[in-house]
């Protein structure tokens, strides 16, 4: 069994073993297809392209808690502001590719197959997954195009994919069953090397080809050490935008890895690919090799608790409030600007000092005029939010220092 855990290398072996004959995948000519047009900038990040899909997401989206992209709804900071620490369901954002399906839990059945098992394949109901030993666990889902916008309206840099700001990102506790539990029930072999969980919404199709459901694939190691099959978010059952009746959460991997509305989970005996962990999600651009790089992990963020424009009141003291998060681990301090970034001030923690993320305020008494804030977070790891991006055409991984203009007006 592969120990693979880092995804960047993970991907990376597995195009070098498909590329020999030695992974297997979807076709070499919509590979070939996808390439080129990702190295054009001309494939949108899977997802983007349903905008026009009717009405995709199920829940409520009020303009005050979300802006919404056709598929995809992003939270608003400002309805953070007071919330706790973790993100209420009700804020959370949504990213589909296709559509939010309506999937009966009583008829939803789990399947678990493929030739890394001992035996044949399982089904499981949620009744019976309800009854296998649950687990608890505080987890971060983040879109790996979080911050793409600020390519285009920071550095001037042509993109392509929802244009997010920094709300493409959420922390809940989820409650589940332990993939590894899972697996084991289903005769786990001593041959299995890849699991890939699979969606149940409708096949993606882009460019006239059908990419089949949504799914990625990950090393046996990473399936057995922290993944979780979660059928509750914040202490309720599922909603149907977030997964229903049974997600997947795979900490410290970008968002896609957690496959919502899970229906099927191969366990192979050979290497798997799959245009979620090749094409859509790989960095290209004049500095990327042709067929793209793969990713690390996610990188630093930091977002205030206030709408970008906002008016406060000059003279009197704003407490600004923000939070910083980083998949490399715990963050070590923020420091926040309020001119522009010719001074800055160490803010102070709120909260819990490690976990998903930091909680920070900064108390501030502005002058009349335009001023522009920036907050710049450093992890425990030394790794800090720089001035610029490296750009990749279809926006990933942002962590530039973002601009955040706010007006004080007089009394």
């Amino acid at each position: 069994m592969t120990g693979i855990g880092d995804e960047a290398a993970y991907d990376a072996l597995r195009l070098r073993q498909w590329r020999a004959g030695e992974a297997r995948g979807f076709s070499r000519r919509a590979f070939l297809a996808l390439t080129a047009a990702a190295s054009a900038g001309a494939l949108l990040d899977a997802g983007a392209a349903s905008a026009d899909a009717g009405s995709p997401i199920v829940k409520p989206l009020p303009p005050e808690l979300f802006a919404v992209f056709g598929s995809n709804a992003e939270m608003r900071w400002p309805a953070m502001r007071d919330q706790g620490y973790l993100v209420p369901v009700d804020r959370f954002f949504v990213r589909d590719h296709t559509s939010t399906p309506l999937i009966d839990a009583d008829t939803w059945r789990l399947t678990v197959d493929g030739a890394g098992l001992r035996g044949g394949p399982i089904q499981l109901s949620l009744a019976e997954l309800r009854r296998l030993p649950s687990e608890t666990a505080i987890a971060t889902v983040e879109c790996a195009g979080n911050g793409r916008s600020f390519f285009t309206t920071q550095q001037a840099q042509a993109v392509t994919g929802t244009a997010w700001r920094l709300g493409a990102v959420g922390v809940a506790r989820w409650r589940g069953v332990r993939l590894s539990t899972v697996l084991r029930r289903a005769g786990l072999s001593a041959r299995a090397v890849d699991v890939m969980p699979s969606g149940l919404d409708p096949n993606y199709v882009t460019g006239g080809v059908d990419l089949g459901p949504v799914r990625r694939p990950m090393p046996v190691g990473k399936a057995l050490h922290d993944v979780l099959l979660a059928y509750e978010m914040n202490g309720e059952p599922l909603l149907a935008d977030h997964g229903h009746p049974v997600r997947v959460i795979v900490p410290h991997w970008i968002g896609v890895s957690s496959i919502k509305w899970a229906g099927r989970i191969e366990v192979s005996d050979e290497p798997l690919f799959s245009p979620w962990n090749t094409q859509f999600y790989r960095l290209f651009g004049p500095d990327y090799p042709q067929d793209g790089q793969p990713f690390d992990k996610q990188v630093v963020k930091s977002a205030f608790e206030l709408d970008f424009g906002a008016t406060v009141t000059a003279g009197r003291t704003v407490r600004l409030t923000g939070r910083s998060w980083s998949a490399g681990g715990p963050i070590r301090h923020v420091d926040v600007s309020t001119d522009g970034g010719r001074r800055w001030r160490r803010a102070r923690p709120a909260g819990p000092t490690a976990g998903a993320w930091q909680r920070w305020e900064l108390d501030w008494r502005p002058a009349v005029g335009n001023h522009e804030l920036l907050a710049r977070a450093t992890d425990v790891h030394g790794h800090t939010q720089p001035d610029v991006t490296r750009h990749n055409t279809l926006g990933y991984l942002f962590d530039a220092v973002v601009r955040h203009p706010v007006t004080a007006v007089a009394p």
